[in-house]
């Protein structure tokens, strides 16, 4: 290697130090204002997941809402449609805000941990996650929730970095940075699991009281 690089060096080659590029994290880029946000997590291409999704997910709702809802990740057919509450997870989720939290969908706010949907069937990694967390808080911090439910235990997990057993955490009040954190069983998880669907219910009651 030594000798290929004295080679290229006689050839005319240069060599200078490295340099750092841009050295301020991302937090400290991103904008005060929603619109721009989205803008940028639209057009985000900081890890592999923008190589295969047809878009990234930004949000969806009222950007001023008490209640945020955040799911782990975009789904297959969120990411095909370029929508949010498809297939029948979607549909369920909308039968319980609006049938028992008696919330319209446009009153409050959904986004995901993780803007885009994962590569085939894998599960996202911990650094595709790190390039997302900053977009993610500084929604939060932006729409200033009163609430925000972690849809599931992966939600729970990104949104909180607790690895909590998600049965111990299920319908807690959770103290987050000037929000409230309740985290609940995830639709499809509730289509796979109907006897998980009266704490839930339960889970939804208590969360109406609070709003």
């Amino acid at each position: 290697m030594l000798q290929n690089l004295y080679r290229l060096k006689s050839l005319g080659y240069c060599y200078s130090d490295p340099f750092i590029t841009n050295a301020t994290p991302l937090a400290q880029q991103l904008p005060d204002n929603i619109e721009q946000l989205h803008q940028l997590i639209n057009s985000c291409h900081l890890c592999d997941l923008s190589k295969s999704r047809q878009q990234s997910m930004s949000g969806s709702g009222n950007i001023h809402a008490d209640l945020m809802i955040v799911d782990a990740y975009v789904s297959m057919s969120e990411d095909s449609q370029n929508a949010y509450f498809v297939g029948n997870s979607g549909e369920t989720l909308v039968k319980m805000v609006e049938n028992v939290l008696k919330v319209p969908m446009r009153s409050l706010y959904f986004t995901h941990a993780i803007k885009c949907k994962p590569l085939g069937s894998n599960q996202p990694s911990d650094s595709e996650f790190s390039s997302c967390k900053p977009y993610l808080y500084k929604q939060i911090e932006l729409i200033k929730p009163k609430i925000v439910i972690a849809l599931g235990e992966e939600a729970y997990q990104l949104l909180s970095g607790d690895d909590t057993p998600f049965e111990q955490v299920r319908g807690q009040r959770i103290k987050g940075d000037g929000y409230t954190i309740i985290p609940i069983f995830h639709p499809q998880y509730l289509m796979r699991n109907p006897s998980k669907k009266g704490v839930t219910l339960q889970d939804l009651t208590m969360i109406k009281s609070y709003l």
